[in-house]
């Protein structure tokens, strides 16, 4: 199984490359002039849309294949008291660059919006705002030049006192969605509510990919055990990337490979937190479980040291390599996993 690693957003190795520099409403709301403020706020846009595309030429540069994106690339984009304001033509050359150098590098791209991207919630209103983040995020990726092999992903939601109601409610406000934007999510299991069996059952319902989130699985299992996981329900999450394939005309595994989340507990203390690091033998053990049904997989990073950790983990798989431990590696950012 060939397996490409990618990482979240920031970059610690590019200096002065944030992609999420911002202005804050009350910051703007101060300003005499109104659509000078705007205009700065396009401007940030810009630069983080430039620090992007920097990103995305150093990760090429280590042979990364996969990158998400930031949500912050337009400030305040979502803010109710901008509402009317159309970043998106303006900033669409800046945009379309990165499309452009993501299409002919290979660079997987994604979202992932933030945890306010509800769709089991009980409230019109915050339906309404998930419904309008989620379009944003969409719109991104269209002045992009994307299609809709690039994906926004994004968790259930709440239970709000019943999961088994909540989990109904998702299915219908998101399977309500028009097909622009429902086709362009896939759905991941959360560390909190809805554990893996809640969040394919759901995913297939609405006809959208899972992405496995390991280090969610591991703090909110429920009854599921490792076996069951690797043997029963992996097979089940494939199909779902199988699925999206065939609706977007695809037929290789490697045009479109299923989707994982890896990162490792910050400390005992913090289970759900995220650690500066992966480690190395707990994702290599997954791996080597699902290695014998799979051909090609992605595996984003979510490590604070991002890019950093990326190599780090690396360096870590060259070691286990040199003692026999079923990985080969193939390049600065990808590997080859042998089965148990």
């Amino acid at each position: 199984m060939i397996v490409r690693l990618g990482f979240v957003a920031m970059s610690l190795m590019v200096e002065n490359a944030s992609p999420s520099r911002t202005m804050t409403y009350a910051t703007l709301s101060k300003l005499a002039d109104r659509e000078a403020g705007i205009r700065r706020l396009e401007q940030i846009a810009e630069e983080n849309l430039h620090n992007t595309l920097r990103i995305l030429k150093h990760s090429h540069a280590y042979d990364i294949a996969m990158y998400r994106l930031s949500s912050k690339l337009i400030p305040l984009a979502t803010h109710d008291a901008l509402e009317g304001w159309n970043p998106y033509a303006l900033l669409k050359p800046s945009f379309r660059k990165i499309g452009d150098y993501a299409r002919k590098t290979g660079i997987r791209l994604s979202f992932h919006p933030d945890h306010f991207c509800v769709f089991s919630t009980p409230r019109p209103e915050v339906l309404r705002k998930s419904e309008h983040d989620l379009i944003h995020h969409v719109r991104m990726l269209e002045a992009m030049g994307t299609d809709e092999a690039c994906k926004c992903n994004i968790h259930m939601g709440g239970a709000y006192g019943d999961k088994v109601v909540s989990g109904m409610r998702f299915i219908e406000q998101f399977g309500a969605l028009d097909p622009r934007y429902k086709h362009r999510v896939t759905l991941e299991n959360d560390d909190k509510t809805f554990q893996v069996k809640e969040t394919l059952a759901a995913a297939e319902a609405v006809g959208v990919p899972m992405v496995l989130d390991i280090h969610h699985h591991a703090v909110n299992p429920g009854d599921t055990s490792e076996d069951e996981l690797t043997e029963a329900l992996w097979p089940r999450i494939q199909r779902t990337w199988e699925l999206e394939r065939r609706r977007l005309g695809m037929e290789a595994e490697s045009e479109l490979p299923a989707k994982i989340h890896a990162s490792s507990p910050k400390s005992v203390t913090d289970p759900r937190g995220h650690a500066d690091n992966v480690q190395a033998e707990p994702l290599l053990h997954f791996l080597r479980k699902v290695a014998g049904s799979t051909e090609r997989l992605d595996c984003m990073l979510e490590a604070k040291r991002k890019d950093a950790a990326l190599l780090q983990l690396m360096e870590d798989f060259k070691a286990l390599e040199m003692n026999g431990q079923g990985v080969k590696v193939l390049d600065g950012a990808s590997v080859e996993i042998e089965p148990y």
